[in-house]
This record gives C-alpha cells, structure tokens and sequence, in this order.
C-alpha cells in the first residue's frame, strides 16, 4: 500500500514531522508548543485546499506519540462519512476508549468537517463536551462558516494561507532534483499561478508534466489539458483587429487539439486579458470585454452550446476592436 502511495508524488513528499511543513510559520510554532507541553485543545483547521491543514494534523500526530501515532488516531473524512450514525458509533466507540497511562489523550480527525450535516455536528458537540478528559477532536474545513457556533466556540482556531510563490517553487526544485527531473524555473513558476498556492495540485501538475520528459512551461500545459497562454493571447489579438475568421479558426483548433471546453477557453481568456500583455489596452475596452466574458461563462454553465458562445464572444470581440482602434 506505502509503495503505490509513494508512486504519487504528493504522497511521498508530505511532510510527516511538523519541522518539515513548508511555510505557515506561525501555526508551525504554537503547534510545536502544544507537542512540547503534551497539551492539545480541540482545534479547527480552515482555509483553502491543499495549504497544509490535514499535513499539519498528521504531523502533530507523529510529533505527539511517534511512529505508532496511527494506534492514537482516528481519522475519518467527514464528506464520505458525515451522517449522525458515524459520530454515534465510531467517532464515540473510539473517544470513549481507555487511553494507556503514558498516553494522555487520543485524537480524532474530521477531515472535511464542513460537509458533516446539522445532526452530525450538534452529535459531535455533545462528545466534544463529555470526552474531552481523554480525546481531542481536530476537525478540517475549507469553509468555517458551515460548522455550527457551538463547535467553533469549543475549538482553538488556524487559519492556514495559501502558499507564497516562491516557497512552493522551492519545493517544486527541490522534488525535481530527487526525482532526477530536468525543470526550467519559469516553468515552476507556471505551476505555481496555475495551483493558486495550492502545494497538492502544483506537485501533481509537475508529476504530470515530468512523466512527458523536460519539465518546460509547453509540457505544463499540454499535461493539464490547457492551451498555453501564446495561443489564447493570438486568438485575442487577432479577434480585437477585427480578424474574426481567423481568430475562430485558430480557436477550433486548439479546443480540438487539447480538447478543451468552453468554460476553460473563458477561464483562459479572462486570465489572459488580466495579464501584463494586455495591460496596455483601453480601460473601457477591457469593461466592456470582461464584463460579456462573465455573461458568456454564466451562460455556459446554464447549458449553452460551447462552440457558438465562443465565436459570439469573439465576434464582439472584433466589433469592440473596431471602435476603440
């Protein structure tokens, strides 16, 4: 089992102590703090994905009890198991349990802790409130407001933050020197706006992009199934001088080609238009422009056909082009 996990990169390089957490220095020292008086409140880890919040609980784990932590813990993933059952017979079965002498309390993990319905949680208040002598609960959540008042009260809180650029770029090199990989650093740093500070997505996008040779800024894209950013920004270019066969040609093509669908060529798009490239265009221009691209992607999550979504964007587009050249 270790070794297909180890086949992920992601998995092989979560940091198991907390000293090996990159980045969240502050959460990282009162954690420490709490390991070295052997003393843990309950607590709610919340913030976006892949930042750091189940690494940290696993690491706190091994730091409090070692190799063997897993005997001391029980770690579920509330969005799977989040009914009231759960927490009446496995959260409680385990909470309840004697602890030995050495061992001062258990903890039990709630991954996903915001996906657990309205009787799970207040279920989860109550053994929060009657075995807290000898279990302490962490529970992890991208969004804390979905987790009752009652529960929030009860818990220490962490706010984890995405990842600045270049920690998650010195991690990146440092994988691709283990793993013997040729990367360009502009790549790397590619990774990094495409995983928005999310250390999970951006090491998977480098294993994706490693497993087709040199890690360059081309594979990144090709490996996600994205067209790269030189070929959106020939289509914009092309459709605002008025050139609309052209720039819906070319647009065909690389959908064809990276099979893409419409609501990631908008998401491109309106990545693209905010670029420097870009930044010398009109202001109006840019409104108005943004402001039909938001309209479109509406439309295409409502059910609209791809294909002549995009041509009518590319075709205001060119009239747009017209008026403000």
């Amino acid at each position: 089992m270790s070794s297909a996990l180890e086949l992920l990169w992601a998995e092989k390089y979560r940091p198991k102590t907390l000293d090996e957490i990159v980045d969240q220095e502050e959460i990282v020292s009162r954690l420490k703090k709490f390991v070295e008086e052997k003393n843990v409140p309950h607590m709610l880890f919340a913030g976006p994905p892949g930042t750091g919040k189940t690494t940290a609980a696993l690491a706190l784990a091994h730091d409090l009890y070692g190799e063997h932590y897993r005997q001391y813990l029980l770690e579920l993933n509330a969005s799977d198991e989040r009914g009231i059952d759960v927490i009446r017979t496995k959260v409680k079965e385990f909470a309840r349990s004697k602890t030995p002498p050495n061992v001062p309390f258990k903890l039990v993990l709630l991954d996903e802790a915001d996906n657990m319905t309205a009787d799970a949680q207040q279920a989860l208040r109550r053994l929060m409130e009657l075995y807290s002598a000898n279990t302490r609960f962490i529970l992890i959540a991208n969004f804390p407001s979905k987790i009752i008042e009652p529960i929030q009260s009860r818990c220490a809180y962490f706010r984890f933050k995405p990842l600045p650029k270049d920690k998650v770029v010195e991690r990146l090199m440092y994988i691709c020197k283990n793993e013997k990989v040729h990367c360009e650093k502009d790549a790397l740093e590619e990774i990094y706006e495409l995983s928005e500070g999310d250390m999970r997505r951006a090491i998977n996008i480098l294993q994706a992009a490693a497993a087709l040779g040199k890690v360059t800024k081309e594979s990144v894209y090709k490996a996600i199934g994205y067209a790269s950013p030189s070929d959106i920004e020939e289509i914009i270019y092309t459709a605002l001088k008025g050139d609309y066969n052209k720039a819906a040609n070319k647009l065909r093509k690389i959908m064809i080609e990276y099979g893409l669908s419409g609501i990631d060529v908008i998401k491109s798009i309106a990545r693209a238009l905010n670029s420097k490239s870009f930044s010398d265009l009109p202001e109006e221009l840019k409104v108005l422009l943004m402001d039909y691209i938001g309209e479109v992607q509406f439309r295409l999550t409502e059910g609209a056909d791809d294909e002549i979504q995009l041509q009518a964007l590319l075709a205001r587009m060119a009239l747009l082009g017209k008026r403000f050249r």
